[in-house]
Formats: C-alpha cells, sequence, structure tokens
C-alpha cells in the first residue's frame, strides 16, 4: 500500500454511515494518472460478506480543497437525479474524518483509456457511442440550474477573454493563437440560456463497457454557459486519439452526434456553431498545454508530463490553421 494511502479504519468509519453494520475496508489501492486528484479504489466488506465496490476521490494532501469536492459531489448528486449516468456519490469526507477533502462514491466497471476504447470498438459498442453522447449531453444541459451548486458563468465572450489573458502573459509570440482567438470574436454566436456545462464532455472522461458509456467523469470543469461547448470540445482534434477522419472523440461522425442530441430534447445546434466551439477548445488546449510547459521550464512544477506537454503546442496551432481554413 502506498505510504500516502488513507486510512483503512477511518475509511471504514465513513462507509459504515451508509452501509449498515460493521464494514472492513480491503482492496484499497490507488488508480494511475490524476495527478491534481488521487482516486482510490476501495473494497468494503459488510458483516454479510457483500462487497461494496467504491471509489475515493480527493485532493493531494498540498492541494485540498473541501468547497471544490463539495461541489463536485453536489454536481454528481444533481447530475444523477437529473438522469446523467454517473457514479453514486455515498458520503462527503468532513474534518473529522482525518482523511481530506474528497467523497465516496459507487465504483463503474468499464474502459476509460481512449486508445483501448478504439482499439476493442466491436466489442465495446463502438457503433452506439456518438447517439449515447449527443443523448447524455442533452440530459446534461436540461439538469434544473435550481438543484444546482454555486458555479461560475463563462459564456463565450468570457473565455475568449480568458484565453487572451492567459496568452498575453506567457510573453513569447504564437500567433497562430491569436489568429485564432481573432476569428473567434468575429464569430460568437448568439447567446443562449445559461445550462449546466460539463466543460471536459470528452473521449476519456467516459466510462465504458459491452453496452457504452456507462458513466461521465471529471466534472471539476463544471460551470453554466452555452451548452454547445459540450459538443464543440467533444470533437477537438486532439480527442479523437488518432482516428482523425471520425470526428466526435475518435467513433463517430458529427451529424449522427447532433441528431441524436435533439432527439434527446437537446436544443438544434448547427455546423457552425460546432466547428466554433472546436476553434475554441484548440484553441484553449493550446493555451494549456503552452502553460504547462511554461510552469515547467520556470521550475514551478517539476513533472516531465507537464514537460512532455509542450510539444504539444504545435500540433494544437497546425489544427487551429486547418480548421480555420475550412477542415475538421
Amino acid at each position: 500500500m502506498a505510504r500516502d494511502a488513507p486510512d483503512p479504519a477511518a475509511l471504514a468509519r465513513v462507509i459504515e454511515r451508509f452501509v449498515e453494520g460493521p464494514v472492513e475496508v480491503d482492496g484499497l489501492r490507488r488508480f494511475s494518472g490524476g495527478a491534481s486528484r488521487e482516486t482510490w479504489a476501495v473494497d468494503a466488506i459488510d458483516a454479510a460478506g457483500h462487497i461494496h465496490r467504491l471509489v475515493l476521490r480527493r485532493d493531494p494532501a498540498a492541494q485540498s480543497s473541501a468547497s471544490s469536492r463539495a461541489t463536485e459531489y453536489a454536481l454528481l448528486a444533481a447530475a444523477g437525479a437529473g438522469g446523467v449516468p454517473v457514479p453514486r456519490v455515498r458520503a462527503l469526507l468532513d474534518d473529522d474524518d482525518g482523511l481530506g477533502a474528497g467523497f465516496l462514491m459507487d465504483r463503474v466497471d468499464g474502459e476509460t483509456i481512449p486508445r483501448r476504447i478504439l482499439r476493442d470498438a466491436d466489442e465495446l459498442a463502438r457503433g452506439h457511442l456518438t447517439e449515447q453522447a449527443g443523448s447524455i449531453a442533452a440530459r446534461i444541459h436540461a439538469v434544473d440550474p435550481g438543484r444546482l451548486p454555486a458555479l461560475p458563468v463563462m459564456g463565450a465572450r468570457a473565455q475568449i477573454e480568458q484565453q487572451h489573458a492567459l496568452l498575453d502573459a506567457f510573453d513569447e509570440p504564437h500567433p497562430a493563437l491569436e489568429l485564432g482567438l481573432r476569428w473567434l470574436q468575429r464569430h460568437v454566436p448568439a447567446d443562449r440560456p445559461p445550462a449546466l456545462v460539463h466543460g471536459d464532455y470528452r473521449n476519456g472522461n467516459f466510462i465504458v463497457g459491452p453496452d457504452g458509456i456507462r458513466a461521465v467523469l471529471d466534472w471539476e470543469l463544471a460551470h453554466l454557459g452555452e451548452p454547445s461547448e459540450d459538443l464543440g470540445w467533444l470533437c477537438v482534434k486532439s480527442w479523437r486519439f488518432g482516428n482523425a477522419d471520425q470526428i466526435v472523440g475518435g467513433f463517430g461522425a458529427l451529424d449522427n452526434l447532433l441528431s441524436a442530441y435533439a432527439r434527446a430534447g437537446g436544443a438544434p445546434v448547427d455546423e457552425d456553431t460546432v466547428r466554433f466551439w472546436v476553434v475554441l477548445g484548440t484553441v484553449k488546449w493550446g493555451v494549456i498545454c503552452a502553460g504547462q510547459a511554461l510552469a515547467f521550464v520556470n521550475g514551478i512544477l517539476r513533472n516531465v508530463e507537464m514537460a512532455a506537454l509542450g510539444r504539444r503546442v504545435a500540433e494544437m496551432e497546425w489544427d487551429l490553421l486547418d480548421l480555420l481554413d475550412g477542415g475538421w
């Protein structure tokens, strides 16, 4: 067990809030990845011998934020109540638990690694993923805002300004990204009433099984904004993982996504609106990659993964120029 692993006895006490009788914690192991969040698999065995398969999601000690985890917990609860496939949340940690800031939720079996999902397409019901992604997005955007915790409001114009400010702060030239920002300023779509936006809705944040998408993960970027943002982000080229001709997540066609979204109750979205959000998503990912690389170079984050992201900036610039020239 890792040196910084959560205390099994403390976990058992939390689990006993929602499982009747005493439990024994076993099979505690940390999932790979998760630089900004720790994710631990937890098996809790009750007095009848039943195994409760759970996940502990918490902040690293140095980045602990009880308010952020409480917001994510409330978001998952509201999304689940709205028919969005998410892991069922079970217990929010408090200070007396001694486990840091986080929460427990049910564990959903399936695959999350995009290249495996795309490689094992037949087994993992690839033919249904596009329609499911459209339908689930419509359900996300239909969640009653009155049931949500306080979230930032981030429309198109606010995000363009945000990316412009970040790029200026880097103090290094990125003319393709600047060109993209100017294009975005000229093509902002008409405002719609703000709705819940996942903010990182893409291949890689889906748990996929033989029946398709079983759950949507990683809600920490959720906000109120333009629903089409999620559809555009799903179509950013980086999230196709080598299947560039399949615009939607590397597994499907845009027409199928938009028709499924409309059938599920989403307001009709045209291709030009999706293109706007794909351009903004490409700019955003390029700015993120540049920022992470600079953080490594300047000694702020000594992480090889952050350093490697620097090479992705040129890819984003190439993809951006292709988008502005009419490509996908």
